[in-house]
């Protein structure tokens, strides 16, 4: 652990946020920029899609892929501390195509091959980016993914009738609002006791700073209406058997969003593609912890080195 804490406090002198515009939203981006970067990691975040949730992540991989990396983390529109969208409601589509117009405005330059890596629905929204970038995508890691409806689910039933209803949708934000009325240290506090002990300073900071906001909520509910309703088709098999040289999922013992089903279900539509169970107790939402950041960090890079190893051969 206290190797884990120094690989983190290294790594946190590097990382660096900034703002930028992609087809007139503002976008915020974390990224760590490599001396000369054998290859690009782009991270698509979950719903929330707060970059900053990723903090201890995005670090971890830097140190963990030995610095030959550049890497970048793009954000949801307006799943951010500020409006600045004022108030207008983003679907999945939106995010998808957002995603996509980032990499030709942000990334079109870069001459070293891309790696997608995305948690939960940001692993459906990579395979949506392969699909239209594929000369410049040279592999696709899922972790965690939420590819389609898992119908065993209560946990995803009752969220989908939230955010379906605009009523309760609206209402939920406002709750969930009315926390920002509260000092940043008493929010701090509720949240640390509420969401656990184990939970990160970044996660604490990121929901306090982010998440206590009507339009991220009203966003976040959107966002996950509009998953409910696309990914209630099975996913493309033909495509991802296609491209099953070019997929690694990591999946979860007890995640409801990506269940043990789904890992069966690549596993025989797209044999070709490589799936892993993480076992170390991590959850989902491994982002919310150090000791989970690390983990999936350095699954993720051992995966590319792997990947990479493979393609020189």
């Amino acid at each position: 652990m206290e190797s884990e804490k120094e690989l983190i406090n290294e790594a946190k002198r590097t990382v660096t946020p900034r703002l930028c515009r992609v087809s007139g939203s503002m976008t915020e981006v974390m990224e760590i920029q490599a001396e000369s970067p054998k290859f690009h990691v782009l991270f698509i975040p979950g719903n929330p899609g707060v970059v900053s949730f990723y903090n201890d992540f995005l670090e971890s991989l830097h140190q963990f892929l030995d610095g030959n990396a550049s890497i970048t983390a793009v954000g949801q529109i307006s799943h951010t501390s500020k409006d600045w969208e004022s108030g207008k409601l983003f679907s999945l589509q939106d995010q998808i195509d957002h995603k996509v117009e980032f990499i030709r405005q942000e990334l079109e330059s870069v001459k070293v091959p891309i790696i997608l890596v995305g948690h939960s629905i940001g692993s459906y929204i990579s395979l949506e980016i392969l699909r239209k970038c594929s000369e410049k995508v040279l592999y696709c890691i899922g972790l965690y993914p939420f590819l389609t409806l898992n119908q065993q689910s209560t946990k995803q039933s009752l969220i989908g009738k939230l955010a379906a209803s605009s009523l309760l949708s609206a209402t939920a934000s406002f709750l969930v609002a009315s926390l920002g009325l509260l000092p940043m240290s008493a929010a701090r506090r509720l949240v640390s006791y509420s969401l656990g002990a184990s939970w990160s300073d970044t996660a604490v900071q990121a929901t306090c700073t982010h998440l206590r906001q009507y339009h991220t909520m009203r966003n976040v509910l959107y966002m996950a209406m509009t998953e409910f309703r696309e990914l209630a088709a099975e996913p493309d098999w033909e495509f991802m058997r296609e491209n099953q040289s070019k997929l690694a999922f990591l999946f979860g013992i007890d995640d409801h969003w990506g269940p043990l089903q789904l890992f069966e279900e690549i596993s025989k539509h797209a044999p070709g593609t490589c799936l892993s169970i993480e076992r170390e107790g991590h959850t989902h939402g491994f982002c919310c912890t150090v000791a989970g950041s690390v983990w999936v960090a350095q699954h993720v890079a051992t995966r590319i080195k792997t990947r990479l190893h493979q393609k020189c051969l």
